[in-house]
Protein backbone atom coordinates (compact mmCIF):
# COMPACT_ATOMS: atom_id res chain seq x y z
CA UNK A 1 0.00 0.00 0.00
CA UNK A 2 2.72 2.49 0.98
CA UNK A 3 4.52 1.85 -2.33
CA UNK A 4 1.41 2.76 -4.31
CA UNK A 5 0.84 5.86 -2.17
CA UNK A 6 4.23 7.23 -3.25
CA UNK A 7 2.45 8.27 -6.44
CA UNK A 8 0.87 11.66 -5.64
CA UNK A 9 -2.12 11.03 -7.92
CA UNK A 10 -2.80 7.69 -6.23
CA UNK A 11 -2.39 9.29 -2.79
CA UNK A 12 -4.82 12.07 -3.70
CA UNK A 13 -7.34 9.48 -4.91
CA UNK A 14 -6.89 7.50 -1.70
CA UNK A 15 -7.76 10.56 0.41
CA UNK A 16 -10.61 11.51 -1.91
CA UNK A 17 -12.09 8.01 -1.68
CA UNK A 18 -12.17 8.31 2.10
CA UNK A 19 -14.05 11.62 1.99
CA UNK A 20 -16.52 10.31 -0.61
CA UNK A 21 -17.63 7.41 1.59
CA UNK A 22 -21.29 7.67 2.63
CA UNK A 23 -20.51 7.09 6.32
CA UNK A 24 -16.76 7.39 6.78
CA UNK A 25 -15.41 6.31 10.14
CA UNK A 26 -13.70 9.35 11.69
CA UNK A 27 -11.01 7.13 13.23
CA UNK A 28 -9.93 6.06 9.74
CA UNK A 29 -9.07 9.63 8.74
CA UNK A 30 -5.94 9.44 10.90
CA UNK A 31 -4.94 6.14 9.27
CA UNK A 32 -5.53 7.44 5.73
CA UNK A 33 -3.57 10.65 6.29
CA UNK A 34 -0.72 8.97 8.16
CA UNK A 35 -0.35 6.38 5.38
CA UNK A 36 -0.07 9.20 2.84
CA UNK A 37 2.37 11.13 5.05
CA UNK A 38 4.62 8.09 5.42
CA UNK A 39 4.60 7.37 1.69
CA UNK A 40 5.04 10.90 0.39
CA UNK A 41 7.16 12.05 3.29
CA UNK A 42 9.85 9.53 2.31
CA UNK A 43 10.12 11.25 -1.08
CA UNK A 44 9.60 14.89 -0.15
CA UNK A 45 11.10 15.25 3.33
CA UNK A 46 13.90 14.03 5.53
CA UNK A 47 13.09 11.31 8.05
CA UNK A 48 13.13 13.93 10.81
CA UNK A 49 10.72 16.23 8.94
CA UNK A 50 8.42 13.28 8.17
CA UNK A 51 8.31 12.42 11.88
CA UNK A 52 7.50 16.04 12.77
CA UNK A 53 4.84 16.09 10.05
CA UNK A 54 3.19 13.00 11.53
CA UNK A 55 3.21 14.70 14.94
CA UNK A 56 1.52 17.73 13.36
CA UNK A 57 -1.20 15.39 12.11
CA UNK A 58 -2.00 14.41 15.71
CA UNK A 59 -2.26 18.09 16.64
CA UNK A 60 -4.28 18.95 13.54
CA UNK A 61 -6.89 16.24 14.16
CA UNK A 62 -7.41 17.44 17.74
CA UNK A 63 -8.21 21.03 16.67
CA UNK A 64 -11.62 22.63 16.33
CA UNK A 65 -13.07 21.84 12.89
CA UNK A 66 -12.87 25.43 11.67
CA UNK A 67 -9.12 25.55 12.39
CA UNK A 68 -8.46 21.99 11.29
CA UNK A 69 -9.73 22.44 7.74
CA UNK A 70 -7.31 25.28 7.01
CA UNK A 71 -4.43 23.52 8.70
CA UNK A 72 -5.21 20.33 6.79
CA UNK A 73 -4.74 22.27 3.56
CA UNK A 74 -1.32 23.46 4.71
CA UNK A 75 -0.43 19.98 5.96
CA UNK A 76 -1.27 18.43 2.59
CA UNK A 77 0.66 21.16 0.73
CA UNK A 78 3.84 20.08 2.51
CA UNK A 79 3.35 16.64 0.92
CA UNK A 80 2.83 18.10 -2.54
CA UNK A 81 -0.98 17.74 -2.41
CA UNK A 82 -3.78 20.28 -2.15
CA UNK A 83 -7.21 20.27 -0.61
CA UNK A 84 -9.88 20.91 -3.23
CA UNK A 85 -13.66 21.16 -3.07
CA UNK A 86 -15.67 20.69 -6.26
CA UNK A 87 -19.34 20.40 -7.12
CA UNK A 88 -20.41 16.76 -6.90
CA UNK A 89 -21.78 15.27 -10.10
CA UNK A 90 -25.24 14.68 -8.58
CA UNK A 91 -25.61 18.32 -7.58
CA UNK A 92 -24.25 19.51 -10.89
CA UNK A 93 -26.77 17.35 -12.80
CA UNK A 94 -29.64 18.93 -10.84
CA UNK A 95 -28.28 22.42 -11.38
CA UNK A 96 -30.03 24.84 -13.71
CA UNK A 97 -26.69 25.57 -15.38
CA UNK A 98 -24.87 22.23 -15.70
CA UNK A 99 -21.93 23.75 -17.58
CA UNK A 100 -21.03 25.95 -14.61
CA UNK A 101 -18.46 24.52 -12.20
CA UNK A 102 -17.20 25.85 -8.90
CA UNK A 103 -13.96 24.92 -7.25
CA UNK A 104 -12.31 26.02 -4.01
CA UNK A 105 -8.71 25.14 -3.28
CA UNK A 106 -7.03 25.60 0.08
Amino acid sequence: MILRLRNQSYAAGYIEAFFEEKNPEPELLHLVLSNVAKALGEQNMSLEKTTVHLEKLEELLSQRPSEAIYNLGNWLNALGLKLTVTVCEEAQDKSANPTSSSQLTV
